[in-house]
């Protein structure tokens, strides 16, 4: 009996199909993973902004600007942002996501949703990163 070669590998990581010609060993979704968890840990060691973060990291600064639109990354001072991102309700400039605080209270109820910490975050244009579990941590 012959026996047919797959015509597909899997990602290593999660276990997806990939063609078999795919260059890589990971799927896509598991290439951003590996990437955003290298950024997360070049902001953990560095007081950067998006624009030294794309240079030294090698990553588009769209794509940065997309993960800071998403809420996974964000300026640890209050009143940082980056340029252009403003709430997609009101207009109002944010720091990351698409709302901005007074719309996501509007939207959830005054008291379920709080955005940012509190306190005072000495270092200008320092970044913050959150896990998977919605935890944001600051860098020290």
């Amino acid at each position: 009996m012959m026996v047919l070669e797959p015509d597909f590998k899997e990602c290593i990581i999660c276990g997806a199909r990939l063609p078999i010609d795919y260059s890589s060993d990971c799927c896509p979704g598991c290439e951003e993973e590996k990437l955003f968890r290298s950024v997360r840990e070049f902001i953990r060691e560095n007081d950067c902004n998006e624009y030294i973060l794309s240079t030294q990291m090698h990553v588009p600064l769209s794509k940065i600007r997309a993960w800071i639109r998403q809420g996974r990354i964000e300026y640890a001072e209050t009143g940082t942002r980056i340029v252009g991102t403003k709430c997609s309700r009101c207009g109002a400039p944010i720091s990351f996501g698409t709302l901005c605080s007074s719309c996501l209270k509007l939207l959830n109820g005054a008291n379920k949703v709080t955005i940012g910490k509190d306190g005072d975050h000495s270092s200008a244009g320092k970044m913050r990163y959150m896990e998977k579990d919605g935890t944001m941590h600051d860098v020290t």
